[in-house]
């Protein structure tokens, strides 16, 4: 039996969860515009172990999503996270922030594209098939009229800005999902279990969030 806290802060949504062998028991989250990952975090934890009748000391491993997404907001997921790993000399494991965003999308065929709003027509994305295994990796992109033509297959697009989206994406093989969503500390669940079973684990000192830095790089500051 492992219980794993799950902390995603990679968008604007602060979202905590506890699972219990895969299968989430409880998830507190809230999205605001103003990022309120500092003052919320923290207590979300501790009202999810008070609510589930929980310790500290019943946790198996911590998970944290791993990026891309917002510096601030990874940096304090991160932090969070490695500072509960050392106090209680347990395991961290590391999720891919856009494999959680694209367990949102429940489709039987095609692909599933999530992205996540960087700035101006920037994304974060990366591709999965139908059952989520990822077909191109993560990376940073300008999505203009042209992005994903020579797909022909069907494309179901999940992500926080979908209007921004729908205004360049219109193939007729394109779906853009109308509802703004955010990845979810509910659905790190099985993907954590999944790594802690293989003690697929990462370093508490060294880990660094995926922040895709060179992305923000721009030419009057080479």
């Amino acid at each position: 039996m492992a219980y794993i806290l799950n902390i995603e802060t990679a968008t604007k949504s602060c979202s905590v969860a506890i699972a219990k062998d895969g299968v989430t028991l409880l998830c507190k989250e809230m999205a605001e515009q103003g990022y309120s990952h500092a003052e919320k975090l923290h207590v979300f934890i501790e009202e999810i172990l008070a609510e589930t009748h929980l310790k500290f000391s019943d946790l198996n491993a911590i998970a944290v999503s791993q990026g891309p997404g917002s510096y601030t907001g990874l940096r304090i997921g991160v932090s969070a996270a490695k500072g509960l790993c050392f106090a209680l000399n347990i395991p961290l494991i590391a999720v891919d922030t856009l494999n959680v965003l694209a367990l949102k999308a429940k489709v039987n065929s095609g692909l599933i594209v999530p992205m996540i709003d960087a700035r101006r027509m920037e994304v974060y994305s990366a591709v999965f098939d139908a059952n989520y295994q990822k077909t191109e990796n993560v990376k940073a992109e300008v999505i203009t009229e042209t992005s994903y033509a020579e797909i022909t297959e069907m494309v179901h697009f999940i992500s926080d800005c979908p209007e921004k989206l729908k205004t360049v994406l219109t193939s007729s093989n394109f779906i853009v999902a109308d509802e703004v969503t955010y990845p979810s500390a509910n659905d790190m669940a099985g993907l954590s279990f999944d790594k802690y079973k293989k003690n697929d684990t990462v370093d508490v000192a060294y880990f660094e969030p995926y922040y895709l830095k060179d992305f923000f790089l721009q030419k009057d500051q080479l």
